[in-house]
């Protein structure tokens, strides 16, 4: 039996004490009480079920407090609980949370027994979407299939595997998320705002996969439009139905203000991480002996004692002298699936250039990989749309070249199949590195490096290339301190990504062309997505002398989808910036569903007076500026301080 002491506390909430906490206690009796109903030993957030039934209060033994109030409240109560009747939400309401209410209405209008919450609504729509994205991984398995006898080119092929990789991927997210809901009574707010990121991942994932197949310029995109399509709009979908369930349940709104947002971690010393950097930097080569190269896991385990918890590190160099000569053979030795609490697999790059194609895949969690420095531990490659290699596989920090599953087109290519993307092992960690692509700006768009991995940070790393240097494609992620070069959309992509006190740099371009810093692709307003640029400076690269003769006009940013979000907040621009400050990317689509804010810049750039009038442009006030800092856009607060590397939780105080 629970005994319970039920009283009124003076916030008006109504709140329990359990009286014997190592007793279970079931929620369902409670549930029609209110939505701010609290058990504060059992639960830190309001419970949102209306659905359940109400269970009989006559197994309860009730103690009054020392005033009348609890059995006021208790007699009002009974009274309540004998005429409770909770109707069951309108699927036409749920549907308007979602980007395609009709199609919404017409899913949810096959369940046999309608759900009494819109948190079932949201349950059944990932069902409906794990059946239509193994269907779309059959199809574009049976194209591929078919293509080793026909004569597909080498951007066809490429941008069929980047589709069956991408449709193999999203079953396995939204198998976690299935996961995830079952088990919703283990839910918190971090937890949500993972489920989120991961239905927004996946939603990018098929629009991903369709452009693409539109880039290839093949017979196959007009094949496969329809199924991509439905696949597509029910993403968005349940996208929609489960952020508004999840949003309606448990998420609150994360405020806080001041130079750190109060967050612990802004601030830190960062005496752990460069404890680390300064050990990894005093060993010598172990030159294969096994005595020394085995050392090293303690050694390092030690020196990460005091803040990093480190699993095991190996070296790499170009010499020979070490563990591996080879990024992508240290990454292969990692261990799979690890967890945070694991620790990280260190990888020590010495300084070098390293001309390879890496890949990070999914299995290969929470791996630090840390150079010598900017231009001195250099991943170098030259992949570029112009030379046959779609956009989303250009990058250098992308493909593994020894993989053996492949298909032979024209007897002339041969293609690799498991695509992994560039980054996609959550929890990865990369400092001090040069990312670079060298296929230099005739060749167009050419990615340096690809990232979709959840909760990942690059410390002290440059970026280096033309047209889409900085490919964000999903998840969560963290800049600080990195340089980024580019010319045209040279930061790009659909993630929720912060970047801190980076240099954004911007190169000539080829005549005729107009530099933009960012373009950001957001195609779902229910998407928890976007670029926040905060405390940053923008301006041209060092080598590129500007002059009267100058006839490049540079923009922060350009709507790459319909739903584009990008924000500068607290940074320099500079005077290379056009006055009106934004781009149209086609004629006025978007500019009423876009967002782009600026918010407390400084500089010669950042006059606002002339910018444009589009109703998606905002001079951001404080409380929308909040809601781009890392404590509240990312959460970063909860997973950067395991990588010891400084951040600011909230915004600046001037």
């Amino acid at each position: 039996m629970i005994f319970l002491k039920i009283y009124i506390h003076m916030d008006g909430l109504l709140k329990f004490n359990e009286i014997r906490p190592q007793t279970f206690l079931s929620t369902s009796a409670f549930r029609l009480i209110s939505p701010n109903f609290r058990f504060p030993h059992l639960f830190s957030r309001p419970l949102y079920k209306p659905s359940l039934l109400l269970h009989s209060l006559s197994h309860f033994r009730v103690y009054k407090t020392m005033n009348s109030l609890p059995f006021i409240f208790l007699l009002l109560l009974s009274l309540n609980f004998a005429g409770a009747s909770v109707s069951p939400p309108s699927s036409t309401a749920l549907c308007k949370s979602t980007l395609y209410p009709k199609l919404c209405r017409s899913i949810l209008s096959s369940i046999r027994f309608s759900p009494s919450d819109p948190y079932g609504y949201g349950k059944f729509s990932v069902k409906q979407c794990i059946k239509q994205a193994i269907k779309m991984s059959t199809v574009i398995g049976d194209y591929l299939d078919r293509g080793r006898d026909s004569r597909l080119n080498r951007r066809e092929a490429g941008a069929l595997s980047d589709c069956r990789e991408l449709s193999d991927l999203n079953v396995e997210f939204l198998r976690s998320i299935e996961s995830v809901l079952e088990a919703a009574e283990g839910v918190d707010e971090e937890l949500v705002e993972r489920v989120e990121s991961t239905l927004s991942a996946i939603v990018t994932n098929g629009q991903t996969c369709v452009d693409g197949l539109v880039e290839s310029r093949s017979s196959l995109g007009k094949a496969l439009s329809a199924p991509l399509l439905s696949a597509g709009e029910l993403y968005s979908v349940s996208l929609g139905l489960v952020s508004n369930a999840m949003s309606r349940r448990w998420k609150k709104r994360r405020e806080k203000g001041g130079g750190n947002g109060g967050v612990p971690g802004g601030g830190r010393s960062r005496e752990a991480l460069n404890t680390l950097i300064k050990g990894l930097h005093k060993m010598e080569p172990c030159n294969n002996h096994s005595t020394k190269c085995s050392g090293r896991k303690r050694l390092l385990t030690d020196l990460g004692s005091s803040g990093i918890l480190i699993n095991n590190t190996v070296v790499v160099s170009s010499t020979g002298a070490d563990n591996f000569t080879s990024i992508g053979d240290a990454i292969a030795f990692a261990p799979n699936n690890s967890m945070p609490q694991d620790g990280y697999f260190v990888i020590y790059v010495r300084e070098g250039y390293y001309e390879e194609y890496v890949v990070v895949p999914k299995f290969k969690t929470n791996i630090m990989l840390i150079g010598d420095g900017i231009n001195r531990t250099i991943i170098t490659g030259n992949h570029n749309v112009v030379d046959g290699w779609t956009t989303y596989n250009s990058s250098t920090f992308n493909k593994n070249e020894d993989l053996k599953a492949t298909i032979s087109v024209r007897k002339r290519y041969v293609y690799d199949l498991r695509r992994y993307d560039a980054v996609c092992g959550d929890g990865f960690v990369a400092i001090d590195v040069t990312f670079r692509n060298t296929a230099g700006p005739e060749k167009h768009q050419a990615v340096a490096l690809r990232n979709s991995a959840d909760l990942s940070t690059f410390y002290r790393c440059s970026f280096e290339g033309y047209q889409d240097t900085l490919y964000v494609h999903s998840l969560r992620q963290f800049y600080r301190e990195c340089d980024i070069y580019g010319t045209v959309d040279f930061i790009f992509g659909n993630a929720a990504a912060v970047f801190q006190q980076c240099n954004l740099y911007a190169r000539k371009p080829l005549p005729n062309q107009k530099n933009a810093f960012t373009a950001q692709g957001r195609t779902d307003p229910n998407q928890n997505t976007g670029i926040s640029i905060h405390n940053c400076t923008i301006k041209a690269a060092p080598d590129w002398v500007m002059d009267s003769n100058t006839t490049t006009t540079n923009y922060l940013g350009r709507p790459w989808k319909q739903y584009s979000r990008t924000v500068y907040m607290q940074s320099y621009i500079g005077d290379l910036i056009s006055p009106v400050g934004w781009l149209e990317w086609n004629g006025t689509v978007g500019l009423e569903t876009l967002y782009y804010g600026e918010y407390e810049n400084y500089g010669p750039g950042a006059n606002t007076s002339l910018r444009v009038n589009w109703p998606g442009f905002s001079l951001m006030n404080l409380t929308q500026a909040m809601n781009f800092t890392v404590y509240n856009f990312t959460m970063g607060d909860t997973w950067l301080p395991y990588t010891d590397i400084p951040f600011s939780g909230g915004l600046l105080i001037k």
